[in-house]
Order: C-alpha cells, then structure tokens, then sequence
C-alpha cells in the first residue's frame, strides 16, 4: 500500500517503541485522536500494525529488518550524513548489510558516479537509477532477517571486486576484540569486504558501545575511521586512540517530535 506523511509518521514512532497509544500519538503529531484513528485504520487493515487495549503494536509480518531500520533512525541517519560527506565522487565503495549501512546509502545516493560493491537489497535499491552510480548486488543465499544474499555465492562475488573503501556496520565494538557480529554469514561478508578495500570505514550508533557479539570481524587496528553518535565511552575511547584510528562523532538532529508512553 501507498502510505501518507501521517502513516509514515506513526509507523516510524511505533517501530521505535515497539507500541503507542493513540493518545501519546496524537499529542506527539499535534493532532487530534480521530486524526490517529483514521490513518491507523488501513495499517491495521493491511497487517503492518496490530490494536492493542487503545494502542497499535508492530505486526509480526513486517519484516524483522524493516523493524530494525526505525530504531534510533535520527542517530543513524546523522552517522550516514557524516559517512557520505567523506565519500567522494567517482569512488569506488563497498557496504554490507545493515540498518545504518542502508541509511549510508540513502547519503551516498546524492554522490555522483559512484562503484557500488554490496550484498544488501535495500542498499541496492537506495541507490538504483540515481547519480549514474553503478551499482553490483552479489548473489547466494537471501537471508530475510538481513535483507542480504550470503554464503559462498556472495563471497566469491565480493572477491572480484577491488575498492577504495569498505563501510561496514558493526553489530558490537568491543575495546579489546574490535568489531564483531551476531551472524556468522553476516560477518564473513563483512571479511571479504574489507580484505578487498584500500581504507576501512566502520559506522555504528552508541548502543553497539553496550553490547557482545560472537563473531569477530575485525581488531580495531585495521579501521581507518570509526563514525558514531556520541563520543565514544572511556575505555573504548582509550582503545580506539591506541589503535591510531580518527573518530568521527555525528551531528544528531532533534526529532521532529517524541512519544510519551502511557
């Protein structure tokens, strides 16, 4: 379905809290409850939102990944802003799969001429027809929960491919492994991906601060620039410094507007 300002809206505010109620919507929009009412209705009809005791939740048909694009949106989006400012024209860039990388994408669409190496269908469909970029999408297995072919069809498919720069997102930063991922596929992708680039950018929002992933991708010695939200904590900081890698931390625009949950 074709969706409106309004539905985009409420669907964005609700993919990042998970549920709202109608009254919290209202007051956050600026608009009146019946307003609410009257374009949630169709996203229930359609299966994108469920009603819950006078709220709306996600469906579980909406797929996992587009869930993951509406969490903390304004950090990523100022991440992808900062990404493409040092993106210039006529390079040639590699980008796996990721909520942020497809944000990265977005940016990187207002380049021009761009080589475009990836293994996600959003990011390909981000930059499709736009800039003259070229753009390759590799082959294998579609995973949905990514929205990225994996496997050794899009590994091969990586490796004939040379690049000036990988931009990878992150799953985890930790100070004394480096980065790391939750998906074993995701993360050897992530591999190939930076063995075949001359300069390694990372782009990751302040909650991978918080977290542990199992699978290795990479030390943090062989990341030329890290982009985040915040100033990195302490000891990541610290770790990063020792490194001899250049820190970028993003302007992060107000939102436009805030739930209060009731």
């Amino acid at each position: 379905m074709a969706t409106s300002r309004w539905q985009n809206e409420i669907l964005d505010a609700v993919r990042g809290q998970g549920r709202a109620t109608i009254a919290a919507l209202a007051a956050s929009l600026n608009v009146s409850g019946e307003t609410i009412r009257r374009h949630v209705r169709p996203l229930v009809d359609e299966g994108l939102l469920v009603r819950a005791h006078g709220a709306v939740a996600l469906s579980e048909r909406e797929p996992p990944f587009q869930r993951r694009m509406g969490v903390r949106a304004a950090a990523k989006r100022a991440i992808a802003l900062a990404v493409g400012a040092r993106v210039p024209d006529g390079a040639s860039v590699m980008l796996d799969t990721g909520s942020t990388t497809v944000f990265v994408a977005e940016a990187l669409a207002a380049r021009r001429e761009l080589t475009v190496v990836t293994n996600s269908i959003e990011i390909a469909r981000a930059m499709v027809g736009r800039g003259d970029h070229r753009i390759y999408l590799a082959g294998g297995e579609l995973r949905p929960d990514l929205g990225a072919m994996v496997g050794p069809e899009a590994l091969g498919f990586v490796a004939q491919f040379r690049a000036d720069l990988a931009i990878l997102s992150a799953g985890a930063l930790d100070p004394g492994h480096g980065v790391a991922d939750f998906h074993l596929d995701e993360a050897r992708v992530a591999r190939a991906m930076l063995e075949r680039a001359d300069r390694l950018m990372v782009a990751a929002d302040r909650s991978k601060f918080d977290l542990r992933a199992a699978v290795p991708v990479c030390p943090l010695d062989e990341i030329d620039v890290f982009v985040t939200d915040v100033p990195p904590p302490d000891a990541a900081a610290a770790a990063l410094a020792a490194a001899a890698v250049e820190v970028v931390t993003a302007v992060v625009a107000e939102p436009a507007f805030s739930l209060q949950m009731k």
